[in-house]
């Protein structure tokens, strides 16, 4: 098939590269793994329990190092437990045959990454997590490490998904001063520096909840249970009126960004992590906002970024405004004939502070 426009490839496009053979699955993919301006993967029927997590390196593949590094195989078919601070590798039902102009990125989703599931996408000669090369033929796998709560999974669960882009796509400073000044893309003053900067958000409108800390020692979570959960047995509520939090070591956090964000219908963002010179933790695992979050044509009136926070080595003040992360902004190659929030259902248009959809609404 032939692709015109350089930018990330909208859901309209996915349809053709489906029907091309260009992204395949058995079985078939299914119109809901379809979004915006990215495609769901699904997880196969066995996962691979390793010693350590790994990269394919060039020139091998996948199942090559599964025979270096494979411990004991877990058959997914009626559910099983991927437990608490192991590593597995699933073989995802969806492969590829890029076309050598088209390259890929994969990230969690949304939900995925506010259960602190670490999960990255590898491939065969890969050298990188979640970065495929253009001209890329062959499978895709999932490696999937749950770091705060145990997860009971089963074939088909989407725990990720990809985007494809067709030549450069990400929009420069300029280009954001230029969109934010016709279409803000924040509420309140622009923080522009290699992308949108955002805040964390330590002194609510309301109250003094500022976001949740995992529990160390919790149940298993089945992933295909919506609105289950009570938060209180998985999640402790972090509290302040002084506008700042310490961070503790190997502790996994739920916070909000000050900001509240939008994302036009011709654009897609990813969030990345600031830089590390602002101290010792990271803010995200999932990163894609689709066309439309937070937009007034989707139904949105910005949308707060839910930040993933996880300290490393030494205790750390987090306070009020300090900045954590950024989004980075692409073009779209179209606008996505379905935006986030519009025609789709989507559990975070409109957030603030929000747990993942696995959870009821925690008690006021």
């Amino acid at each position: 098939m032939t692709m015109t426009g350089t930018g990330v490839l909208p859901s309209q496009t996915l349809r053709q590269m489906i029907d091309a053979g260009t992204l395949a699955a058995d079985p078939v993919i299914i119109p809901e793994q379809i979004q915006p301006a990215s495609l769901d993967l699904r997880l196969g029927t066995v996962a691979y329990r390793v010693r350590a997590s790994f990269l394919a390196g060039e020139g091998r593949t996948v199942a090559d190092r599964l025979d270096e590094f494979e411990m004991h195989r877990i058959d997914l078919t009626h559910g099983a437990v991927l437990e608490k601070g192991a590593v597995y590798v699933v073989p995802l039902m969806e492969r590829l045959a890029l076309p050598d102009g088209i390259q890929a990125v994969a990230n969690a989703k949304s939900s995925t990454g506010r259960l602190d599931l670490l999960t990255r996408t590898i491939t065969d000669g890969g050298v990188e997590f979640d970065r495929i090369a253009p001209g890329y033929t062959g499978p895709l796998y999932a490696e999937i490490c749950p770091r705060s709560f145990s997860v009971l999974v089963r074939p088909g669960m989407r725990l990720n998904q990809i985007r494809f882009r067709q030549g450069q796509a990400v929009l420069s400073d300029a280009d954001l001063r230029t969109r934010h000044a016709a279409d803000p893309l924040v509420d309140g003053a622009p923080v522009i520096d290699n992308g949108l900067g955002f805040s964390v958000d330590l002194k609510p409108a309301q109250g003094d909840l500022v976001g949740y800390r995992a529990k160390p020692h919790t149940g298993v979570i089945d992933l295909d249970k919506i609105g289950h959960y009570d938060p209180a047995e998985f999640w402790e509520p972090i509290h302040t009126t002084e506008g700042r939090i310490i961070l503790d070591p190997g502790a996994f956090y739920i916070l909000v960004s000050r900001e509240a964000v939008t994302i036009p219908p011709d654009c897609a963002a990813e969030m990345a992590p600031y830089l590390a010179m602002v101290g010792e933790f990271r803010v995200h695992y999932a990163g894609f906002f689709d066309p439309g979050f937070g937009h007034d044509t989707a139904g949105g009136t910005g949308s707060r970024g839910v930040l993933e926070v996880r300290c490393h080595e030494a205790p750390f003040v987090l306070e009020h405004g300090q900045v954590v992360g950024r989004l980075v902004y692409e073009k779209m190659s179209e606008t996505p004939e379905t935006l986030y929030g519009a025609d789709l259902k989507s559990n975070y248009q409109g957030q603030g502070l929000k747990l993942s959809k696995h959870f009821r609404a925690p008690k006021a």
